[in-house]
């Protein structure tokens, strides 16, 4: 259902087409266009309320799709070209070929606009025809990294750098690490923004994507990188499965990934010149100096992207990245939201028999009903929220790896709750409080097995025995049950039932004083 949502989301919020969407969720237009319907008919509207879980949305769109209508698709109706003449010899206003090409990359954008507003401002100036031979040739003419076309606010590339930066980080003995370089470019204005990251794992690589559109200060419609393992789990050509929290991340900024093809690094030319341009204008300058510190890393990197975006200008363009980015990106791109996205991992578990899910070392609980089903984790740094079938149910804060258990009552089925409550201290508690042979036969019990907790049945059995027999009846019981090495409460319970608590400790008790002597063990020895 994630898909669903997915094309719903692109479809109502962003407003594209069936093909759009299907090169952004990795499915056919088919299954686009069949989605879109059966949402029609289901009347379902976006954004989905939160009482929407994927069981309702299945519900709607599978059990009450409904058939195919069979409506012929209607002929769209066929451009018109103006054709046009070549005017000779004669000499005509020359366009700024340059800000014609700017112009391209804005949405809904065409040649056909671009002539009728020269024609009408030039009367006597080329034809439609020249017009579009005379751009193409010199969009011939320039260099690489310019020549594909991209839409403004549309794409962001995304890559690291081979090369790295080497940073002391021991003053004394001279000890160096080497810094990953991380370099993004958006595809319209080509301005570009590095960082550079101790490694290239999943938490820097989402870090360093937040403060690029930071950066930038908005977010792009795609966010393209390679097939690197840190963003895509399976690298294929036809349906790509992009690690679930680089797509929560694009999402949370309103964009979606779209990995280039598998072995096509002509898919991702942007960024490789980019990286390119990135690696000579930064690492050549920075070659002579000595950093001790990420962090001086990082200034001298602003201050070289400074230089580059804002003073630099583009041959053939006539202007810096920063005055084409203000020109064609910025307009284009969506809004950063509200609030920064929080880092969060994704994990499957399955739930124990207790109903506890293991994380880190630490066990969370979650309705008992889903004890030994297959949950899905998501794990931030400060809580863990555990999903089934795309329902959360239940949400903690993280603990420490303790091997300690975090358990809601409400969690717990009935019989388990009446436990709950009770500690080794408050079992210690009211035994002492009983008498001194209760408290004595308690802490036997709770000494003598592996874990204290296995022995909180039978000693919650024997406290309770007070409210059957009376305090001073199971007191003597248990002194008895002391003299005789019977340590359960079953033991107990006879006693009481047959009772044995009234007669002497002993049945072959001797009339005289008992003799005291070093050899001789009495009956508490063997307690």
């Amino acid at each position: 259902m994630r898909r669903v949502r997915e094309i719903l989301r692109y479809r109502f919020e962003q407003g594209l087409g069936h093909k759009s969407i299907a090169v952004r969720v990795g499915a056919a237009p088919s299954t686009v266009r069949e989605t879109l319907r059966r949402a029609a008919i289901a009347e379902l509207s976006w954004p989905l309320g939160d009482d929407v879980s994927d069981a309702v949305l299945e519900a709607a769109l599978y059990k009450a799709g409904g058939t195919k209508t069979g409506h012929r698709r209607s002929p769209e109706p066929a451009l018109y070209k103006a054709g046009g003449t070549k005017t000779g010899h004669r000499r005509s206003p020359e366009p700024d070929w340059a800000q014609v090409h700017r112009e391209l990359k804005r949405k809904h954008m065409t040649l056909q606009i671009l002539w009728d507003e020269y024609i009408s401002r030039y009367p006597e100036g080329y034809r439609y025809s020249r017009f579009c031979d005379l751009y193409r040739g010199w969009a011939m003419k320039l260099p690489v990294t310019m020549r594909q076309d991209h839409a403004a606010g549309d794409k962001l590339f995304v890559d690291y750098a081979g090369d790295t930066v080497t940073v002391v980080v021991d003053r004394l003995s001279g000890k160096t690490r080497q810094a990953h370089l991380f370099v993004a470019v958006l595809g319209a204005s080509s301005l570009s923004y590095a960082q550079a990251r101790w490694s290239e794992t999943l938490p820097d690589w989402i870090e360093c994507h937040i403060l690029a559109l930071e950066y930038f200060g908005g977010a792009p419609a795609l966010l393209v990188p390679d097939n690197a393992k840190v963003a895509i789990i399976k690298a294929c050509h036809f349906d790509p499965q992009v690690n679930r929290t680089y797509c929560g991340m694009a999402a949370h900024y309103g964009s979606a990934v779209l990995p280039t093809r598998p072995r096509r690094p002509r898919d991702k030319a942007k960024v490789e010149a980019a990286v390119r341009i990135v690696e000579r204008w930064l690492l050549g300058r920075l070659r002579h100096r000595i950093f001790y510190s990420l962090a001086e890393v990082n200034a001298a990197i602003g201050q070289l992207l400074h230089d580059l975006n804002d003073k630099r200008v583009l041959r053939r363009v006539g202007a810096t990245r920063r005055q084409l980015f203000e020109e064609l990106d910025r307009p284009a791109l969506r809004p950063l939201p509200v609030e920064r996205y929080v880092f969060a991992e994704w994990r499957i578990r399955r739930a124990g028999l207790d109903y506890h899910v293991e994380i880190e070392r630490h066990y969370y609980s979650v309705p008992y009903r889903f004890a030994r089903e297959q949950v899905e984790a998501r794990i931030t740094a400060n809580t863990i929220e555990i999903f089934h079938k795309g329902e959360r149910i239940a949400a903690h804060r993280r603990s420490s790896g303790n091997g300690k258990h975090t358990t809601i009552p409400d969690h717990m089925p009935s019989a388990h709750r009446r436990f709950a409550d009770w500690t080794i201290e408050r079992i210690q508690r009211e035994a002492s409080a009983m008498g001194p042979d209760v408290a004595l036969l308690c802490e036997r019990i709770l000494a003598d097995r592996p874990h204290p907790e296995q022995g909180f049945r039978a000693c919650l059995g024997i406290i309770r025995l007070n409210k059957s027999f009376g305090r001073d009846r199971v007191n003597a019981a248990c002194g008895r049950a002391l003299e005789i090495g019977a340590r359960t409460y079953g033991s107990v319970r006879s006693i009481l039932d047959n009772h044995l608590d009234r007669t002497a400790a002993s049945n072959g008790a001797a009339p005289h004083e008992p003799i005291h002597h070093a050899n001789i063990r009495g009956p508490r020895y063997y307690h």
